[in-house]
């Protein structure tokens, strides 16, 4: 009786002495897993620059007030007042276009982020499964007959070996539990992660709220500063002389650009090269759609300045944001933005011919671009002297502007 109770504790203290060295390697092995820490930290850092993402939104909007504090600046100069104008208001539609952006790619992030927070809950609930049936099997089997079979050792080399097996049963057991923790943890920041990204998405999509109030805010003050600059019998006669100068301006500025591109087809012409002409096809209608003309093409009485003025294109009054196509194949000589015009457009149809499209609140072309007939280069705005979203639609042929309904159908 004696020596079977110095056996079991030699068995125990072997036991022990295994189970206390394996332990340490296991749990250090562990540690080290690539499916399972790995993916934590990474889970951990992708939190952090979401975190980040959600800080970081509020801070890039636009300060309304401070905006229209700087314009108070330029109230004396209404060139210099709508060019810094128009320049908020293309950082706004920047902003709302990043925004945008970002709310895309949040719903794909958040897609993502519930596809693994499934997959981690499937893996969770199968070692969970995993655990239960390893307890019951331990709990029928019972630990005496772990023991006995140490007991029935032959030789001490045969207890070692069975020790051993022993041994890698428990760290086996010991593995899963911590396995388990760890899917746990990362079960968790899954719904952590995923909850932030809701988060982002909805703070996204506040801000271009926001941002587009902002817009409307803007456009609606501009309207009404340029009408009551134009209007106020105090400016009156030097409202004038600017509207003047800037028209005479705006077509020096054109036919600069037609004097180029003259210069240019005779460079082309001298060294043998194809000249772009005009084949005398049907223009396609400049945008997509419009609620009525404006202002149509010839001699008028300006609406706010009250003076004789020849109108040298059509004013197609159309939503913000419409699209303008280009009327004809040609190569875009201009796509730019000035104080009279402000974003606008301009096409070489060849034979001298050329149109123009102005106060877009978009670009879609670059200078040098060739684009068809139909193509879309433009969207609808109020940008430059304007007050309302149209389409200004001129036609040039050999430096004389002409009527668009001569190329154009209603």
């Amino acid at each position: 009786m004696k020596k079977k109770n110095v056996i079991m504790c030699v068995a125990a203290v072997a036991l022990l002495c295994v189970s206390f060295f394996r332990t340490k390697q296991d749990v250090a092995a562990l540690t080290m897993s690539s499916i399972t820490s790995d993916s934590i930290r990474e889970k951990e850092e992708q939190i952090r620059q979401a975190q980040g993402e959600k800080d970081s939104l509020q801070s890039g909007l636009s300060n309304l007030q401070n905006i229209k504090k700087e314009l108070e600046t330029q109230r004396s100069s209404l060139k210099n007042y709508v060019v810094q104008l128009d320049g908020s208001l293309a950082q706004i539609e920047q902003n709302i276009r990043e925004l945008n952006t970002k709310i895309t790619e949040k719903e794909g992030e958040i897609t993502v982020a519930e596809g693994e927070l499934e997959v981690a809950l499937e893996n969770e609930e199968n070692q969970k499964e995993s655990m239960i049936s390893r307890i019951r099997l331990v709990y029928e089997s019972g630990d005496p007959q772990m023991l006995e079979m140490l007991l029935k050792s032959v030789n001490f080399g045969d207890f070692l070996n069975k020790a051993d097996y022993a041994e890698r049963i428990m760290a086996y057991d010991q593995k899963m539990m911590q396995d388990y923790t760890l899917v746990r943890e990362y079960v968790e920041l899954c719904k952590q992660e995923l909850e932030l990204e809701k988060e982002i998405l909805d703070e996204a999509k506040a801000s271009v709220e926001e941002e587009q109030r902002n817009l409307e805010a803007l456009i609606d003050q501009k309207n009404k500063d340029i009408l009551a600059y134009e209007t106020d019998i105090t400016n009156k006669e030097k409202a004038i002389k600017e509207y003047e100068e800037e028209i005479e301006a705006q077509d020096s500025e054109i036919a600069t650009l037609e004097a180029l591109i003259a210069e240019e087809k005779k460079r082309i012409l001298a060294n043998s090269g194809v000249v772009l002409t005009y084949d005398g096809g049907t223009f396609k209608f400049p945008v997509a759609s419009y609620t009525r003309v404006s202002d149509d093409y010839g001699p008028r009485i300006h609406p706010t300045l009250g003076v004789q003025q020849f109108h040298n294109g059509v004013d197609l009054a159309s939503p913000k944001g419409t699209a303008i196509y280009a009327a004809y194949d040609g190569v875009v000589v201009a796509a730019a933005y000035s104080g009279t015009m402000g974003n606008y457009v301009m096409i070489d149809h060849g034979s001298g011919l050329f149109t123009i499209y102005m106060h877009a609140s978009a670009l879609y072309v670059e200078k040098d671009n060739i684009v068809v007939r139909g193509e879309k280069i433009a969207a609808v705005g109020s940008t430059g002297r304007s007050t309302g979203p149209h389409l200004h639609f001129s036609v040039r042929l050999n430096g004389e502007y002409q009527s668009p309904w001569n190329y154009i159908t209603r």
